[in-house]
């Protein structure tokens, strides 16, 4: 890893380039596109040293100040250079030295052209109540939870609220988690708001299509800038409110290279701007509900569905230890399928597994098919007859015989969705069955069209993972089943019950959702546990006080501030030895606890051994400046065959 430095070079005469400018400069033998963060300083280098700046670039609007502040921002507190924080930000094309095609440079910022708002729905009092509420937060930074169930019509509230910023003259950016969920939310926005052009960002679009959309978003042109986390990257000019719906998903973290969070650097871009935003959640993250709980952030309920005579469903857990179970569906739920059928209903049977089987083994011998670059197993898939590795992407044929014995009895052992359609399709027979998951919907234009079809009415039973369990809704839905809900409760990550709640709580929703009642059965060894027991009564408000207090005793997250230094390397004994030293290298304050290094649970991942070293602080400042040290010492003496990373806050210790 490179040590981050910031390069002084000469202006050339006739020319003025200021912060934020885009330029090209000369970079040992190549060159290379940079940013100009200060301009008309002194350097410490003699003026015959100097490199000129080869020039100035035209061809896109300047990088805002309040841009370079939250790259500033983003580099200290996630701990990576601010050269590589900021070129990561722009678009790929824009970090090229050539320069944009005429089309594209010569481009005027316009006038959002109208903030004609065309209603669809007509808001509950709740809702009402919630946009006027927020709206008297217009013109300085106010972070607000709008706590709502699913189905109360949190996306109206942001329609009407988007609508007061457009016809202000300002930008709004909306963040959602997935990809998944850009289409119904573009489409949404384009209904409501068709004079006003929406920028969509997010990382499956072509590079062409994502550089259009930073430029609209740069020059003020978009009035809606709706994507992923990397759009909260983009600059904007008139930035007047910042919405992160679902605010509790784990996708808005990044998982490599700049290991930011997107809901809490949006909270900082809020701040930095003077603007409110807005985290929708049916079940806030325990941090967002900490700070509503300290009194950082404002809370707005919304308790009850928005569309009239609508009700959350019914939710009952359905006891394995004493049910018969068929290839792995209760009685039960096979009955309460068999009635939606009769009816003409849908019905969803989730099972966060994708693949047809989670382990091909050899009952004679032991033998199961493990992944040679990862400690994990192999997945079968039944569609191509492959095994896969959902950890690293390798992949190999089913083998006829056990490579041990010979045995050609292997057993496919447990479920994935693939498995479950495959049992759904031969117990009924005559039903329109639908999968959703990563396998099934690897393009996003196919995705959309599965997903407007079954709002049609043009399935009858569903099988998917998570891709299904948020943000959707189809009106003829009114029976979920949960299947394989007791893994999570097994975990040794703390945050596992906060993430079964809030997926469990999400896929349930999507039942009932219009006059019809909705029923949720979760099939459970453990039916007597809490979790479930606040599922039943859809009590998040107490579910999260108990798992604050457990986390507060237990001192976890939000109750210190936590950091992992991670290292990977071809022996497990050389990340491990490379973590102890790193341990040494900075003695940590009596505010900073340091661990000892440890492998990961997933311990080899694509042909490298893993191991972690965790930091904790009640003194998130002394954490800070722990981790800066430590951070320093490591770019400038770290071995070559060793990879390693910080991660601030994380999310995963897998």
């Amino acid at each position: 890893m490179p040590l981050p430095r910031l390069f002084d070079y000469a202006i050339p005469e006739g020319t003025a380039p200021r912060r934020g400018d885009r330029i090209t400069v000369q970079l040992g033998r190549r060159q290379q596109t940079g940013v100009v963060v200060d301009a008309d300083v002194a350097s410490d280098l003699a003026s015959d040293r100097l490199k000129s700046i080869v020039d100035v670039r035209s061809d896109a609007p300047p990088l805002p100040l309040d841009w370079l502040e939250l790259m500033r921002f983003l580099s200290s507190y996630y701990q990576r250079p601010l050269g590589e924080t900021m070129i990561s930000a722009l678009p790929p094309r824009l970090r090229s030295v050539k320069p944009l095609p005429r089309k594209a440079s010569q481009a005027e910022g316009e006038a959002i052209a109208s903030a004609r708002f065309v209603a669809v729905h007509e808001l509950t009092t709740a809702q009402s109540q919630a946009v006027a509420r927020i709206a008297l937060k217009f013109g300085g930074f106010a972070p607000v939870l709008l706590h709502g169930v699913t189905g109360s019509g949190k996306t109206e509230v942001y329609l009407h609220l988007i609508a007061r910023v457009l016809e202000a003259g300002g930008q709004v950016l909306v963040l959602v988690p997935e990809i998944s969920l850009t289409p119904q939310l573009e489409a949404r926005f384009r209904e409501a708001f068709p004079e006003t052009r929406l920028a969509v960002m997010h990382s499956g679009l072509q590079d062409i299509a994502r550089t259009s959309a930073w430029l609209e978003a740069a020059r003020g042109a978009a009035g809606i800038v709706l994507g992923t986390r990397l759009a909260l990257l983009a600059p904007l000019r008139k930035l007047g409110l910042i919405v992160v719906d679902e605010e509790h998903d784990a996708s808005f973290k990044q998982q490599e290279g700049l290991r930011y969070s997107a809901r809490d650097a949006a909270v900082y871009r809020a701040k930095l701007t003077g603007c409110p935003i807005v985290l929708g959640s049916a079940t806030p993250s325990l941090e967002t509900w900490y700070n509503f709980r300290q009194g950082r952030y404002e809370r707005i309920e919304l308790s009850e569905r928005a569309v009239p005579g609508a009700r959350l469903p019914t939710v009952r857990t359905i006891d394995l230890r004493s049910q018969a179970v068929e290839q792995g569906l209760a009685l039960p739920v096979v009955q309460a399928i068999e009635r939606r059928l009769a009816r003409g209903e849908q019905s969803l049977v989730f099972i966060n597994r994708r693949g047809y089987a989670p382990v091909l083994g050899c009952e004679a011998c032991g033998w199961y098919a493990g992944c040679a670059r990862c400690t994990g197993k192999l997945v079968v898939h039944s569609v191509d007859q492959r095994l896969r590795c959902h950890h690293c992407g390798a992949q190999e044929a089913v083998p006829r015989a056990c490579p041990t014995c010979g045995n050609v009895d292997l057993k496919a052992m447990g479920r994935g969705t693939q498995r479950v359609e495959e049992t759904l399709a031969s117990r009924f027979p005559g039903a329109r069955i639908v999968r959703i998951d990563r396998d099934s919907a690897r393009r996003r234009a196919e995705l959309g069209r599965t997903l407007e079809a079954i709002r049609r009415g043009e399935a009858d039973i569903l099988v998917g993972t998570q891709l299904l369990a948020k943000g959707h809704d189809f009106p003829q839905l009114t029976f979920v089943a949960v299947l394989n809900a007791d893994s999570a409760l097994l975990s040794t990550d703390y945050r596992a019950p906060e993430r079964l709640f809030a997926v469990l709580s999400q896929v349930a929703g999507r039942a009932g959702r219009r006059s019809e009642p909705g029923e949720v059965m979760v099939q459970t060894r453990y039916p007597d546990h809490p979790l479930f027991g606040a599922l039943e009564r859809h009590d998040f408000a107490g579910f999260a006080e108990a798992q604050l207090a457990e986390r507060r005793s237990a001192g976890f997250p939000p109750y210190v501030f936590e950091a992992a230094l991670r290292a990977e390397a071809s022996a497990l004994a050389q990340a491990l030895s490379f973590l102890e030293q790193a341990r040494s290298l900075v003695v940590a304050p009596e505010a900073v606890r340091v661990f000892d290094p440890v492998p990961h649970v997933l311990t080899r991942r694509a042909g490298f051994e893993r191991a972690q070293l965790v930091m904790q602080s009640a003194s998130r400042a002394a954490l800070q400046a722990h981790l800066a040290a430590l951070a320093q010492m490591l770019f400038e003496s770290a071995p070559r065959d060793v990879r390693w990373h910080l991660d601030v806050d994380p999310i995963e210790f897998d």
